[in-house]
């Protein structure tokens, strides 16, 4: 990062002057990051007897509960830090949006039957 003349860091150079857009970013990057965190639970599950049983947070419901359930804990938590650490900073968007983007790629591939079955044991 560049610095000004009075030694503090100065903005990307494609940040817009007076634009704060880390907050947007921060929750464009933890939709990505539950995205992704939702595809490994389903893989997990299918993979690990041990993390199935552990999903299962409610009978009628089976395991999906806990996969939601942790994919939206996975997005709260990250919204939350980045939030913090990017709240009223002006950030490259371009790259965030395509590590999210990628994200929710691999969350949704992960998701898809065929794929998460290939996971199987003895496939």
């Amino acid at each position: 990062m560049n610095q000004t003349e009075s030694g503090t860091a100065a903005p990307p150079a494609d940040a817009v002057v007076g634009r704060s857009d880390g907050a947007a970013a921060a929750a464009v990057l933890a939709a990505g990051i539950g995205s992704a965190v939702l595809g490994a639970t389903v893989v997990g599950a299918v993979v690990s007897p041990a993390v199935k049983d552990a999903l299962n947070w409610w009978d009628p419901v089976g395991p999906l509960a806990g996969k939601t359930g942790v994919a939206v804990l996975a997005w709260l938590v990250s919204w939350g830090i980045l939030h913090l650490l990017w709240r009223g900073r002006a950030v490259r968007f371009g790259p965030v949006w395509g590590v999210a983007l990628a994200l929710v790629v691999v969350g949704f591939v992960l998701t898809f039957p065929p794929v998460f079955d290939a996971f199987e044991a003895g496939h």
